[in-house]
């Protein structure tokens, strides 16, 4: 499918945007403790650039120091961060990009662990186990001056765009609604707050976009007539695009939305700030180029925000223009988007080289080497991957009929409906690199040592751990992984219990209630999949909760397993339920024993999921 629209260049106030492509700011934990850049930050930015994209935007910025919500978050608070904001200044223009910077306070949702200060906002609403003090009319006039401020800084550092950040919930926001506004004072009306900081910051603005939630999405929030209302009331003179987005802490699903959502979710709601008479950008669950172009096509927006699929691959844009297939983000928000609240640098769980940029690579090794790779899981087709880039003779031996591994399982339940396209995406990157993929065929000793290879990946992934319990053994009880791969029957009279409600037990609960089964979920923890992240669970934990035909035991181990029953723990009691059917485990991985006898040969063996320490070793490895 061609892009017209989305390669074709747009006028933006005074500046001329390649095409149609903006790097939404995305919150990374890449700058330091103060606030500043940092190469990391920079080597990340300089490659959407150089991928092809119009205008790169930083993050939320703070403005103000008890403004800030990361530890890690980019700064305009002072004038130490102007250095580093010059650099990714230069960086950006190096690569034919223009620079943005998002500002924001982050008002009443911001974390005094984090910050060191008492929250401040409209009101005192709390959130989150905090209530925040209520700014004076004074200190409300002094923030606006904080926003001008760091305006002015950015500007200094050869910034071309500001975007004030209305949305979210955060502060600007919080004036706007009426669940976080109930002053008295003249910024009671919704509306003053934000029309002042737009006017402090266009003063040093070359070009100015403003963002705002199109609604927030809880009760007693904004819906989109709201919120379009007072738009019209907004000094629009002053701004040069609208940048929509949805939302707030309250409903960060519409924030970041999970992959099971609507490709181009929040065009529709974009459409109604047309009636404005500027320039409208949205963001929402624009994975494609094809649904960046459809966004277009339908006169909703004359620009798109894409943050997690260039996060996944810095080179989306120039690569889905010229109508190829970059890597492609699959929406499961646990790298990018839930690993924020980590204070931990985010990562991409598609892409171990995102976040690394500023590494230098390791340099090949200029020789022809044989490789053999055991298992085409996603660690097992990144390491074949890499190494035929490397101009290697490569070899892949995967038992099963295709490829993908535990992955593949993951990609067939309807919450994950992108998964796939990442195994598509590698089954033609293996074919246009020539790899030797040997489908239906396990490493054998005989096998491998037939190949004579210089290097041998163990990739093979793992088998479900089924703790040692009473009655673990019984033929009813199997392994979740095994259990989908083969997918067998279930009499309707039966319940399927799920012991474990880790990421993978709930998302398979919920796949077998979609298709009509009752379900036991049982879980040790008191939520259900801790490890996983709010974005990444919510949708499923909403549908399992609400389903009649599941019941959920959190707080509760296994202790027994019977044929018609089960002996669980829960509370400092025993507990006996009575309970026919399957009984799938969901208790983690252990890894799968691969023999493949002596050799002449060195050995790497990897996780199923290829982190960046793996494929830095990876590629030290294949260096050879």
């Amino acid at each position: 499918m061609t892009l017209p629209l989305l390669g074709s260049p747009l006028q933006v106030g005074p500046l001329r945007l390649r095409n149609r492509v903006v790097a939404a700011p995305m919150e990374r934990n890449y700058a330091d403790r103060e606030g500043r850049s940092t190469a990391r930050y920079e080597a990340y930015l300089r490659a959407r650039a150089a991928g092809g994209t119009a205008l790169v935007f930083t993050e939320a910025t703070f403005v103000r120091p008890d403004g800030r919500g990361r530890i890690r978050q980019l700064g305009a608070h002072d004038d130490r961060v102007v250095p580093g904001l010059r650099a990714l200044s230069d960086a950006v223009h190096a690569e034919g990009a223009w620079l943005g910077v998002e500002l924001n306070h982050a008002g009443r949702v911001a974390d005094p662990v984090v910050s060191g200060f008492q929250p401040v906002a409209p009101s005192p609403v709390p959130f989150r186990g905090h209530t925040p003090r209520e700014l004076t009319t004074g200190e409300a006039e002094m923030i606006v001056t904080a926003f001008g401020a760091a305006a002015a800084r950015c500007a200094e550092a050869g910034v071309d765009v500001l975007s004030v950040h209305g949305a979210h919930g955060y502060l600007i926001h919080q004036f706007l609604s009426p669940r976080t506004n109930h002053r008295t004072d003249r910024y009671a009306d919704p509306v003053v707050f934000l029309n002042e900081v737009l006017a402090a910051v266009r003063s040093a603005a070359p070009a100015l976009f403003l963002r705002l939630s199109a609604f927030e999405g809880v009760p007693g929030g904004l819906d989109r007539t709201a919120t379009l209302a007072l738009a019209r009331r907004l000094r629009l003179e002053l701004v040069d695009v609208i940048d929509v987005s949805a939302g707030c802490y309250e409903a960060g699903e519409w924030m970041v939305q999970p992959g099971e959502v609507p490709r181009g979710v929040l065009a529709s709601a974009a459409s109604a700030f047309r009636a404005l008479g500027k320039p409208v950008c949205v963001a929402g669950r624009i994975p494609t180029g094809d649904a960046a172009e459809d966004v277009l096509r339908s006169g909703a927006a004359d620009l798109v925000a894409v943050g997690r699929a260039l996060h996944a691959d810095p080179g989306w844009t120039a690569t889905v223009l010229r109508g190829a297939e970059p890597r492609p983000c699959i929406g499961c928000n646990q790298g990018c988007i839930d690993e924020l609240h980590t204070q931990r640098p985010i990562w991409c769980v598609v892409n171990p080289s995102t976040g690394h940029e500023w590494q230098p690579p390791v340099p090949p090794s200029g020789g022809v080497g044989r490789v053999v790779v055991v298992g085409a899981g996603p660690a097992g087709l990144e390491a074949a991957r890499r190494a035929a880039t490397a101009g290697h003779r490569v070899t892949l031996f995967e038992a099963q009929s295709r490829i993908g591994g535990q992955f593949r399982l993951a990609s067939e339940l309807p919450s994950r409906p992108e998964f796939g396209r990442l195994l598509t995406w590698y089954d033609a990157a293996l074919k246009r690199l020539g790899v030797d993929l040997r489908l239906s065929t396990a490493a054998s000793p005989a096998s491998v040592a037939a190949l004579a290879p210089d290097l041998v990946v163990v990739a093979a992934g793992g088998v479900s751990l089924i703790p040692p319990v009473p009655g673990a053994d019984r033929a009813r009880v199997t392994g979740l992984l095994e259990w989908l791969a083969t997918s067998p029957p279930v009499d309707r009279a039966d319940v399927v219990t799920v012991w474990g409600a880790d990421r993978a037990g709930i998302a398979a609960a919920d796949a077998i209630a979609a298709a009509g089964q009752r379900v036991l979920l049982i879980g040790a923890g008191e939520e259900p999949a801790p490890e996983a992240g709010f974005r990444e669970k919510v949708l499923v934990v909403r549908r399992l909760a609400g389903n009649p035909d599941v019941e959920i035991r959190l707080g509760a181990t296994v202790e027994s397993i019977e044929d018609e029953g089960l002996l669980l723990g829960r509370d400092g009691r025993l507990e006996p339920v009575p309970v026919r059917g399957p009984v799938l485990v969901s208790q983690g991985t252990v890894p799968r024993p691969v023999d493949l006898g002596p050799g002449d040969w060195r050995a790497v063996v990897l996780d199923e999921t290829p982190s960046a320490a793996e494929a830095i070793r990876l590629a030290a490895a294949i260096r050879l």
